[in-house]
């Protein structure tokens, strides 16, 4: 007993199910999933809707209050914020630069766009001027090649 192996969860592969059972699986997992949602909504206080539709097209909605009231105020929310972002001026682009500043360098003060240009024409002349090195350097390895696979003069 002492040495016996316990297997617990095991991870499951997801496959396509591929038989009559199918519908019944879909069934069955969609009646779960409610039933979370369902959970999740009364011990959280949230307004919950799942859609999904069948393999076959159907469509099938919970909500914990109705479906349509909740997608409402999702789409009036998202609305909401891309009208203030626009207003503050701020661009998916700002959001994530600002995101991804705030992960790689916490607690340090996020620069202006001013000076992110400035930084990119910066980066951007290094980069021009490492090209221009590289190819000078290819030019003159390709030339010295040549001249030491000359024909030697005949005599």
């Amino acid at each position: 007993m002492e040495n016996e192996t316990k297997k617990g969860k095991q991870k499951i592969e997801m496959k396509w199910i591929e038989s009559e059972r199918a519908y019944s699986e879909f069934l069955k997992k969609k009646n779960t999933l409610f039933w979370d949602a369902n959970k999740f909504a009364t011990q959280t206080g949230a307004n919950v809707g799942v859609m999904l539709f069948s393999p076959s097209g159907k469509p099938f909605s919970y909500g914990s209050t109705s479906i349509e009231e909740i997608i409402d105020t999702f789409l009036k929310v998202k609305q909401e914020d891309r009208k203030r972002d626009y207003a503050e001026g701020k661009s998916n682009e700002r959001k994530k630069r600002i995101l991804m500043h705030k992960i790689m360098h916490p607690g340090s003060e996020i620069l202006s766009d001013k000076h992110m240009e400035e930084q990119k024409l910066a980066l951007m002349l290094q980069v021009q001027k490492n090209k221009r090195q590289t190819q000078s350097a290819i030019l003159t390895e390709h030339l010295k090649f040549d001249l030491n696979v000359a024909p030697k003069p005949e005599e």
